[in-house]
């Protein structure tokens, strides 16, 4: 397995008890074949710039993690989907 690291910006307007679905939704992908290393959930924060023409603060979820793969592919799956992710990106971490 390697490291990796995601940030991910949820939509402001959701509520936080979707935004806590959402996250464990991501744990729950990782952990399927992989190993959570630590999870940050910054809370809501003013974008550098807007998104959409819409966004202009969202709510934002930093994960460090050990992990093949397929879970990329599936995280990459859950991104894409679900709308309530506004910005993400997945990095590969030196040891």
């Amino acid at each position: 397995m390697r490291k990796y690291e995601t940030m991910f910006i949820l939509n402001p307007e959701l509520a936080i008890d979707t935004v806590k679905e959402i996250v464990e939704k991501i744990k729950a992908i990782i952990e399927k074949s992989g190993e959570i290393e630590s999870v940050e959930e910054w809370g809501k924060k003013k974008l550098a710039y807007t998104i959409n023409n819409k966004y202009t603060e969202g709510y934002y979820v930093l994960m460090y993690f050990n992990a093949n793969n397929e879970v990329l592919i599936d995280l990459e799956h859950e991104f894409k989907v679900n709308e309530g992710f506004i910005r993400h990106m997945i990095l590969s971490k030196e040891d």
